[in-house]
């Protein structure tokens, strides 16, 4: 199943494409890798899921705001390149800033992962990297970038 049927099927819609926050582009592609800049829970141009996991939010917040960050992914990918030229996700880093005793990360993540399996099958198969840092911009709990191999170049 193509992944805006399989959005559509499980009641999602891609996200209106962000604007860079700074100097630099959201999709850059090399070759046939394109590196999607750190994406955020933001929605409709709303900053969603601000805080630290594990005082002002949940684990189940953190994975609610990582998947909204997969989402974000996928539009500005599929807005850059469409869906049909992923040969698929290479890798994501996910970053978070929580409390000193919170340490739940790797659940929070599969908010990603799962979404990013769940939509693009197998080729959102992918390696990952988590890191706890003590600030995020705007104060958003997470963050996520990601790279993926594509059939075309610009």
């Amino acid at each position: 199943m193509k992944p805006l049927d399989k959005l559509s099927e499980i009641g999602l819609k891609l996200p209106e494409i962000s604007n860079p926050g700074g100097n630099y582009v959201s999709v850059n592609i090399r070759n046939n890798i394109a590196y999607v800049a750190i994406q955020f829970p933001i929605l409709d141009g709303k900053y969603l899921y601000t805080g630290r996991l594990g005082s002002e939010l949940t684990t189940e917040d953190g994975y609610q705001a990582m998947k909204l960050c997969a989402m974000n992914v996928l539009a500005q990918i599929h807005g850059k390149v469409g869906f049909d030229h992923l040969i698929g996700l290479n890798h994501i880093d996910a970053y978070f800033q929580a409390s000193d005793d919170w340490d739940d990360s790797p659940k929070v993540v599969d908010g990603a992962s799962d979404l990013f399996a769940n939509i693009l099958g197998a080729k959102g198969q992918h390696s990952r990297a988590i890191f706890g840092v003590e600030k995020l911009p705007r104060n958003f709990s997470v963050g996520l970038t990601t790279t993926f191999t594509i059939t075309i170049a610009e």
